[in-house]
C-alpha cells in the first residue's frame, strides 16, 4: 500500500509539471504586470494632474509680469428734485433734472519694477515644478513596487494552495490505507483517527490558503488594474550591487525624495527673498482711456491718462513682517527635512540591502531543509511499511516536509520582492529604469506648453486646447 501510495504521488507531481510545462508558453512576466500597472495606476494619474496644476504656478507667474488690462462699462441715471419759495408768500414751486449716461472705459498697468520679488516668485514657481515631479517620481516608484509584491503574492499563494490540495490528496490516501490495515487488523484505531486528524488539518489549511489567495488577487486587481493570468515566476533578478555604500551615495544622488527635499529648500529660500522684497516699493505704469455720454442729451466726454505710479507699504499692522518671519520658519523647516530625508533614504538602502541578504540567506536554508525532509519522509514512510514506524510517525514526517516546501515558496517569492526594495531603495525603480517598453510620460510635455502663459487665440493655446480635450478622453 505504501508503495501505491509514493507512485500516485509521482503521477500527481508529473502531472503539475506538465501543466506548468503547457502553461510557460502563454504565462505572463513580472515586466507585464509592471507596464500595466503603470498604465493603469489611478494614482499616477492623479499625481500627474497635480503636477499640472503646479506647471499652471509657473504660467500664472509669468502672467503677473505682463500688461494686465481690464474693461469696464455702465449706464447710470442720474435725478433730482428741486423745491423753493418765498418766507412772505407762500407760492411753492419746484423743478427737477434727470439723465441717462452711459460709460466704457479700459484700465491698464504694467509693472516696471518691484526689486525682483515677482522673479523670486516665478523662480520659486519653477522649482516648485521641479520638485513635484520628483514627488511623481516618487509615487511611481511605490506604484511599481507594489505591483511586485501583488505579483509575488498571488505566486506565492497559488503555490501554497496546489501543495496543500496536493499534501490533503495524499492524506487522503493514507487514511484510505490506514482503514485497509484497521480492516485487516495491522493497525489500531488509534492510527485510523490520527490519519483522520490530519486530513481535517490539512482541509483547514486547504481553505486558509484559498482565502489568502483570493485577498492576493484582489490585491493584484488594484495594483494592476486588471485580473492576474498565469504567472511565471520571475527568473534573472535585476542587476544589483554587493558595495553598501556605493549604493547609499547613489541614492543620495538620485532618490526622487532627496531631490524633491533638494528644490523644496530652493523653493523656501526664493520665498524669504520675495518676502524681503515686499518691503520694498513698486513702480507701475498705468493707464486709462473712457468715454461717457449722455443718451437723454447731447452731451459727451472722452479722455485718458498715462502716468508712473510709485507704491510702497508704509504700516500694514506688522502683517508684511510677519510674512517675512513665517518664510524664514518655513526654510529652516525644509532644510531639516532634507536632513532626515537622507538619513531616512540611507537607513532604506541599508535595510533593503540586509533582508535581501537574509532572503537570500534563508532560501538557500530552506532548499538544503527541503531535501532532507524528503529524504526523512521517505526514509519515515518505507520504515512504516516494513513495521518500524507508525502511522504517527508517516504523519508527522510528512508535516515537516509540507512546512519546509512552504518555507520554501516564501523564501523564494521574499528574495524577488527584496531585490525590488532595493532598486526602490536607491531610487531606480521606474518604469525608464526597469526597461519596461512602455510609453514613458513626460512631465515636461505640459509645461513646455503652458510655462508661456499662451492665450487661447494663439496658436500655442489652441495646440493646448486639443492637449486638454485629448486628456479629458482618458
Amino acid at each position: 500500500m505504501i508503495g501505491r501510495l509514493k507512485r500516485v504521488g509521482m503521477l500527481g507531481l508529473a502531472g503539475l509539471v506538465l501543466v506548468g510545462t503547457l502553461g510557460a508558453a502563454r504565462a505572463e512576466t513580472l515586466g507585464d504586470a509592471l507596464r500595466d500597472a503603470y498604465i493603469n495606476s489611478g494614482l499616477l494619474q492623479q499625481n500627474r494632474a497635480l503636477l499640472r496644476a503646479a506647471d499652471e504656478d509657473v504660467a500664472q507667474a509669468v502672467a503677473a509680469l505682463r500688461p494686465i488690462i481690464d474693461w469696464t462699462a455702465g449706464i447710470t441715471r442720474d435725478f433730482n428734485r428741486v423745491r423753493s419759495g418765498s418766507s412772505n408768500t407762500f407760492n411753492p414751486g419746484s423743478n427737477g433734472t434727470a439723465e441717462t449716461t452711459a460709460n466704457v472705459g479700459f484700465t491698464a498697468s504694467l509693472l516696471l519694477y518691484d526689486f525682483g520679488r515677482s522673479d523670486f516668485l516665478t523662480e520659486a514657481a519653477k522649482e516648485t515644478v521641479l520638485a513635484t515631479r520628483e514627488t511623481l517620481r516618487s509615487v511611481e516608484q511605490l506604484v511599481l513596487l507594489t505591483a511586485v509584491q501583488a505579483y509575488m503574492d498571488v505566486i506565492r499563494n497559488r503555490e501554497f494552495v496546489d501543495l496543500r490540495r496536493n499534501n490533503l490528496r495524499l492524506l487522503q490516501e493514507e487514511l484510505r490505507a490506514a482503514n485497509d490495515r484497521f480492516e485487516v487488523g495491522e493497525v489500531t484505531r488509534t492510527d485510523v483517527a490520527q490519519a483522520e486528524a490530519a486530513v481535517a488539518l490539512a482541509q483547514s489549511g486547504l481553505a486558509v490558503a484559498e482565502g489568502d489567495l483570493a485577498r492576493a488577487i484582489e490585491e493584484f486587481r488594484e495594483a494592476v488594474g486588471r485580473d492576474p493570468g498565469a504567472l511565471r515566476a520571475p527568473g534573472d533578478l535585476p542587476s544589483i550591487g554587493d558595495n553598501l555604500d556605493a549604493a547609499k551615495s547613489a541614492a543620495m544622488r538620485r532618490h526622487p525624495d532627496i531631490l524633491g527635499a533638494q528644490r523644496n529648500v530652493t523653493v523656501a529660500e526664493l520665498n524669504v527673498n520675495a518676502a524681503a522684497a515686499a518691503k520694498r516699493p513698486s513702480v507701475n505704469l498705468t493707464g486709462r482711456l473712457g468715454a461717457n455720454e449722455e443718451l437723454t442729451g447731447q452731451g459727451f466726454s472722452r479722455g485718458g491718462s498715462v502716468g508712473v505710479e510709485l507704491r510702497g507699504p508704509i504700516y500694514q499692522g506688522g502683517r508684511i513682517s510677519s510674512l517675512e518671519r513665517q518664510a524664514r520658519a518655513q526654510r529652516d523647516a525644509q532644510l531639516a527635512r532634507l536632513h532626515l530625508a537622507g538619513l531616512q533614504v540611507k537607513q532604506d538602502v541599508g535595510n533593503a540591502y540586509a533582508n535581501l541578504r537574509a532572503a537570500r540567506a534563508a532560501r538557500a536554508a530552506n532548499i538544503e531543509g527541503v531535501r532532507a525532509a524528503q529524504v526523512a519522509f521517505d526514509g519515515t514512510r518505507e520504515e512504516a511499511r516494513l513495521g518500524a514506524r507508525t502511522t504517527l510517525d508517516v504523519l508527522d514526517s510528512e508535516q515537516n516536509l509540507l512546512d519546509a516546501q512552504a518555507n520554501l515558496i516564501s523564501a523564494n517569492a521574499d528574495v524577488v520582492t527584496a531585490a525590488y526594495f532595493v532598486l526602490a531603495a536607491i531610487g531606480e525603480l521606474t518604469a525608464q529604469d526597469l526597461n519596461l517598453g512602455v510609453q514613458i510620460y513626460d512631465p515636461a510635455a505640459y509645461y513646455d506648453l503652458v510655462k508661456t502663459a499662451p492665450v487661447p487665440i494663439s496658436p500655442q493655446g489652441q495646440k493646448l486646447d486639443r492637449v486638454l480635450r485629448a486628456l479629458g478622453k482618458q
